[in-house]
């Protein structure tokens, strides 16, 4: 079932979202070569915890992960799509690095992400990068009241194949509100016009996953968390929560 939230309800969404975005800028400015998973972990907690805010990542044991999630960001670097777990692994020059994170203050959820590279990137990274990113306008742009689901996942496709990028399968955004997963699930792929109408008060995680090398494939890791490329490419991730509004779309994870 969707829940439709009141605009008040909305502006309690946004201060989560808030927190949110300052922990990404945090662990992405603390993110340099020999900085381990660990120490950007340890980096976003400080944010929560100034701010009063909970993690809906940690401790979150959906039925088919093997433990609870240990960590309030998930960390996947170069070949790891996303639910990477941070561990002391410490950064290296060029790596790929994606940091999902959410915040939960005063019963509200915010959910949102970010892919970056450290020290010199790779061309080939950056533009990977710069196609999640216009992937994620794309779809957000298409978030209006009268669309449907299937409009947004159209509009994150076309950008992604059109830039030759792989789509994992399965993988997508959601609805968010008192919960970090809710219903609507929005796919990162699909036809316009097909899925739920949208309505003012749907608030939805638009989270588009790039593959490099143009498969789809992947796989889960000896962890039971880490997703990544079947084939080794690298992929890169970016997610905002939005509030669809009579007046458009609104980013709610923005600083």
């Amino acid at each position: 079932m969707v829940e439709l939230k009141s605009d008040a309800s909305i502006e309690a969404m946004r201060e989560a979202g808030r927190v949110v975005a300052r922990a990404l800028a945090a662990t992405r400015e603390a993110a340099a070569p020999g900085v381990s998973l660990r120490e950007l972990d340890r980096v976003a907690r400080a944010v929560l915890t100034e701010a009063g805010a909970g993690s809906p990542f940690l401790g979150y044991h959906p039925a088919w992960a093997p433990t609870p999630f240990p960590a309030v960001v998930c960390t996947s670097v170069n070949d790891a799509i996303v639910h990477g777990i941070p561990d002391g692994y410490r950064l290296r020059d060029g790596d790929l690095v994606s940091v999902d994170c959410g915040a939960a203050l005063d019963g509200w959820t915010g959910d949102a992400a970010v892919s970056f590279t450290v020290g010199r990137g790779r061309p080939e990274d950056e533009r990977l990068i710069d196609a999640a990113e216009e992937a994620l306008a794309a779809g957000i742009a298409a978030a209006v009241v009268g669309n449907r689901v299937g409009d947004i996942a159209h509009a994150v496709g076309q950008v992604c194949r059109r830039a030759g990028y792989g789509i994992p399968d399965g993988l997508g955004g959601h609805g968010v509100g008192r919960s970090m997963h809710e219903d609507p699930a929005v796919p990162n792929e699909g036809r316009a016009g097909r899925g739920m109408p949208l309505r003012h008060g749907m608030v939805l995680a638009i989270e588009p996953m790039l593959i490099a090398g143009g498969s789809d494939e992947f796989r889960t890791a000896g962890d039971g968390w880490t997703i990544r490329s079947a084939d080794g490419a690298r992929a890169a991730h970016a997610e905002h929560t939005i509030a669809v509004t009579a007046s458009g779309p609104r980013i709610l994870t923005a600083l």
